[in-house]
């Protein structure tokens, strides 16, 4: 564990020290080696977990996590590199250490193996992205999104605290491989139902469940395009990742507690993707698709069997590729473009064939077109959730159906339709951006081969 986390550390002195020509490649090349060498993460063992120390624990769920951040940290990177073009180095400099610190505590939160110390990470993970929001952002409602985010967070993890320091009490540990040995009594008094959904409503907070999710397209229109992809991709999984986690320990089943649950993530992912398909705003869109995907990972995580966890890891990482690639594109339009507007930034096909090509793969594996993982990971949960009871077959199909027809929506008005008359000139894709999205779009592909890397099952 410690041979990333330091050298994630050392990335800081290297951005503090790098001279202003070589900034950009020595981050960006560094952090490339720290995500090729924590691959290693990958190699099946025999053993529960891995790199198992007094304060961190790897096991099937926590590691392709744990990649999946390593591999973001490089293409944020790269992604950023245009719009702080005009900025002076030293802001530059500070950006990149923002970024950056957010990695560690994002690291921590998935490999700990004391909930304590990851309630502490998990908390921690917020104040970079509240900085990257509030002070990075581009228009002036960013403080507005802040404030949203902020607010959320804190208002449910309070109870958290609250739970798990009354769990320490009760259990006398708050050691995982521990916790997962004694098995809590079944949860009859009110106290206890009220502390096991303190105990859940953080993470449905932060993974957005419907109903909760109203800070994520706020935060997601204000952010840059490196904090978007840093909550999309990973701070979303956070909550999913802490649901996996508790559900294992707590049986929220034994107290009917997974009903409601269930009940708003389905609905929720059928309702957002109807929000998708009235949005005129494109990064709101792509946002509220995430919301959607999360509510089939929420669903499924509350009822614990063995397809439906690995079906939700499998949709998570494919998720956090895919929607930041479609950040990534959203951003390279804004660039050009200067706005985020369906109308405004209609017809770019003719203009940028290449980047044509990326939208259109983006899109497909958005929609869970078959060879993808999305596929496999949203069929092993349709089946799960048809196996619980077979009335949850209606709202995934008709919510996967919706997803289909945003996404052809999204694919639609971007690329075709006439030419709006305002765009005259518009300047070429270059390398680093097919580069950004070649590095997205290498890992789903070859998952597609393997996916048991991804699927939580113990090999």
């Amino acid at each position: 564990m410690l041979k990333i986390i330091m050298p994630t550390m050392m990335l800081l002195p290297l951005t503090v020290l790098s001279p202003r020509k070589h900034l950009w490649t020595n981050t960006t090349t560094y952090s490339l080696l720290i995500a090729t060498i924590s691959l290693q993460w990958l190699v099946p063992t025999y053993y529960p977990n891995k790199g198992l120390s007094p304060w961190t624990a790897i096991d099937q769920i926590s590691s392709p996590l744990l990649v999946l951040s390593c591999w973001l940290l490089p293409l944020m990177l790269m992604a950023s590199q245009n719009h702080l073009e005009q900025e002076p180095t030293i802001r530059k400099r500070i950006f990149i250490v923002t970024m950056i610190l957010a990695q560690p505590s994002i690291l921590l939160a998935f490999s700990a193996s004391e909930l304590m110390l990851f309630y502490i990470a998990f908390e921690a993970t917020l104040i970079p992205t509240l900085i990257l929001i509030t002070r990075w952002g581009s228009q002036p409602e960013r403080l507005n999104a802040g404030t949203y985010l902020l607010f959320y967070t804190l208002a449910s993890s309070l109870p958290l605290l609250i739970a798990i320091l009354h769990l320490h009490n009760q259990m006398g540990t708050l050691y995982f491989p521990m916790l997962k040995l004694s098995h809590p009594t079944i949860p009859t008094s009110w106290t206890s139902l009220v502390c096991s959904l303190a105990l859940f409503l953080a993470f449905m907070v932060k993974a957005p469940l419907y109903g909760l999710h109203l800070w994520l397209p706020k935060a997601h229109v204000e952010a840059p395009i490196a904090g978007s992809m840093l909550l999309a991709a990973l701070l979303l999984k956070l909550g999913g990742y802490g649901i996996m986690r508790l559900t294992l320990l707590m049986n929220p089943s034994s107290s009917n507690l997974h009903y409601p649950f269930i009940t708003l993530a389905l609905w929720g992912a059928l309702m957002t993707s109807a929000i998708c398909l009235r949005q005129i705003d494109l990064k709101s869109l792509i946002a509220y698709s995430s919301v959607s995907h999360m509510g089939l990972v929420i669903a499924a995580t509350m009822i614990q069997t063995q397809w439906a966890f690995s079906g939700a890891m499998i949709l998570m990482i494919s998720h956090g590729l895919t929607s930041s690639m479609l950040f990534c594109l959203a951003n390279t339009n804004y660039e050009r473009t200067h706005s985020r507007i369906l109308l405004l930034t209609r017809g770019i096909q003719p203009l940028l064939p290449l980047m044509a090509i990326w939208w259109l793969l983006a899109n497909l594996t958005n929609m869970a077109l078959p060879p993808t993982i999305n596929l496999m990971a949203e069929l092993t949960i349709m089946i799960a959730l048809f196996n619980w009871s077979a009335f949850t077959i209606i709202l995934t199909g008709t919510a996967i159906l919706l997803t289909a027809s945003y996404t052809l929506y999204m694919l639609m008005m971007t690329q075709r339709g006439p030419l709006p008359s305002h765009i005259t000139s518009i300047q070429n894709s270059n390398t680093r951006e097919h580069l950004l999205m070649t590095l997205h779009m290498i890992p789903m592909i070859l998952l597609i081969f393997k996916p048991d890397l991804i699927s939580g099952i113990p090999m």
